[in-house]
């Protein structure tokens, strides 16, 4: 019987299936399921629409940060929906969250923690072995003679590309900063004001520094300078 606050997160693939509600009813149901018979709540339901391959989600952001502030577990509604994304495994690693699969049940807290753990040294193997098949397929074309580097047909890496790779990842890092904004606002408010003493006050929260880790001054200070850029735009 589940009892106390929770958080759902449900995922779908396309645009077009999140107009429809396509998958997104299957899953909503699966979280009702799982959470019916107890003295229960639902504090939040985020809904992320995007393709498995992109890493960067808004979404999981804005839930990971209400089940933090609520101290709830985050409700996923089948294991697969967590794709085998690193980066979004580590995530939720670094999140500190406890995380609940609808399709097992019996899997929480530190057995849950453990499974997300194999889950993102599984996608971790498959990343090391697709770059090292990338490395020894490039050996052997430069062996045969095959000019690598530069222009190849279909892939044009102009500084424009790399403008905009740099865009992105300072978006990522703004939307990541602004996650953090209540939680340094409500510290600050509580006297809390020094640099030092928010690294500390963010550290014992468990809430990991942009990169994972903890956090230092340098950090603390670079996330409200984004902060107050993102409230200035």
């Amino acid at each position: 019987m589940q009892t106390g606050p929770f958080v759902s997160y449900c995922r779908v693939s396309t645009a077009r299936q999140g107009r429809s509600g396509l998958g997104l009813d299957a899953q909503r149901a699966a979280v009702a399921g799982y959470l019916n018979g107890g003295a229960w709540r639902l504090v939040g339901e985020f809904v992320e629409v995007e393709s498995g391959r992109n890493a960067d989600r808004p979404e999981l952001a804005k839930a990971l940060a209400c089940a933090r502030l609520h101290r709830a577990p985050l409700v996923v509604a089948k294991v697969d929906r967590l794709t085998r994304s690193l980066a979004f495994l580590s995530k939720l690693l670094e999140a500190g969250v406890d995380v609940r699969f609808c399709d097992l049940p019996q899997i929480e807290g530190p057995t849950g923690r453990f499974m997300l753990q194999q889950m993102a040294a599984v996608a971790e193997l498959e990343a090391g072995m697709i770059g090292d098949r990338t490395r020894k397929a490039l050996a052997a074309a430069k062996a045969r003679g095959v000019k690598l580097g530069g222009t190849r047909p279909g892939v044009e890496m102009t500084a424009a590309t790399r403008a905009m790779g740099t865009v992105a990842k300072t978006a990522q890092a703004k939307a990541r900063a602004a996650d953090l904004g209540p939680t340094l606002t409500s510290l600050q408010a509580s006297g809390i004001t020094s640099l030092g003493g928010l690294a500390q006050a963010l550290n014992e929260r468990g809430i990991p520094a942009a990169r994972g880790g903890t956090w230092s001054p340098m950090q603390v200070s670079r996330a409200l300078k984004m902060i107050s850029e993102h409230i200035s735009a």
